[in-house]
């Protein structure tokens, strides 16, 4: 049997830890601020006896950004299509630290190139907990959201966009700056937002529609991010042209989750949103199983 041991979602900015046991989550759950942007290469080993210090001095297996080339050592891509099984063999494991790393996927046969680490953990794990089915199509909204395929319970397909690294760069400077400090919700102004962002081919456009949109006042200054939010999310969803009566598998949580669902419904698809964190640890528990 499986016994105890550490599972580490480390992404880029965050940080999320679990002590698992033989049967999944058991105990304390760690979340911080330590993505891969914080840490030096060298700083890795202290992270994991700090960890250890927390949650049980038991191995590790961790994916994400931890394996990537910001990281502590860089875990080559598995290519698409690939399953868990293809993960769980491409693992990079450090015997002198008790770590094992999971690489990510890579699309690299398509016009397009696209990378993931750590939402593969997510997808797959949400079908092998039997929350997904095996042929999906995945949204995982976040700083960069991921689109994901899945084609017999395998990555198929990604498309990444800097969606909400967009509106983080607006908010923080240029002309939009300071108009973006209102809240963002689902409501009329978000909603205006959707409508045109959506299939929107001027995206530069409507987003310095904003600013006119204020001045001229046709756009109340606390709504001003809640509109900028719905231009954003409405091009991100309005760009796939496969969305119409098709579920979608919506890995998030909290108003982002209804945020991506109000979009993906206002395109035609409908959204079933997923336990992101629940599917991590179906995921990184059958990881943690095939490496042994």
């Amino acid at each position: 049997m499986v016994g105890d041991y550490i599972a580490i979602d480390w992404g880029t900015t965050n940080r999320r830890a679990w002590h698992m046991s033989a049967h999944g989550i058991s105990g304390d759950v760690l979340k911080d601020g330590r993505g891969v942007l914080s840490l030096k290469a060298d700083e890795y080993p202290s992270e994991i006896i700090a960890l250890r210090e927390r949650l049980g001095d038991f191995p590790v297996i961790a994916a994400g950004m931890v394996g990537s080339n910001r990281g502590w050592h860089e875990v080559a891509y598995v290519d698409a299509p690939a399953g868990l099984d293809d993960l769980a063999n491409a693992a990079l494991k450090l015997p002198e630290q008790g770590v094992v790393m999971i690489p990510g996927v890579a699309l690299r046969g398509a016009e397009r190139a696209d990378v993931m680490r750590g939402e593969e953990v997510q997808v797959l794990g949400a079908i092998a907990a039997g929350l997904a089915p095996a042929d999906a199509l995945f949204c995982q909204p976040g700083t960069h959201n991921k689109w994901i395929a899945t084609t017999g319970g395998r990555v198929s397909d990604i498309a990444t966009a800097m969606t909400g690294e967009l509106f983080a760069l607006l908010r923080g400077s240029g002309i939009l700056a300071g108009m973006l400090d209102g809240a963002v919700a689902d409501g009329a102004a978000f909603r205006e937002g959707l409508s045109r962002g959506a299939g929107a081919r001027d995206l530069t456009v409507a987003l310095f529609e904003v600013r006119a949109r204020v001045l001229l006042d046709r756009l109340a200054p606390d709504d001003a991010a809640a509109f900028a939010s719905g231009v954003l999310i409405g091009a991100d969803v309005g760009a796939r042209d496969d969305l119409a009566g098709r579920e979608v598998q919506l890995l998030a949580g909290g108003a982002l989750a209804d945020l991506y669902a109000a979009a993906i419904d206002h395109c035609g698809g409908r959204a079933t949103t997923l336990d992101s964190e629940r599917a991590f640890a179906a995921g990184i528990h059958r990881l943690w199983e095939m490496t042994r």
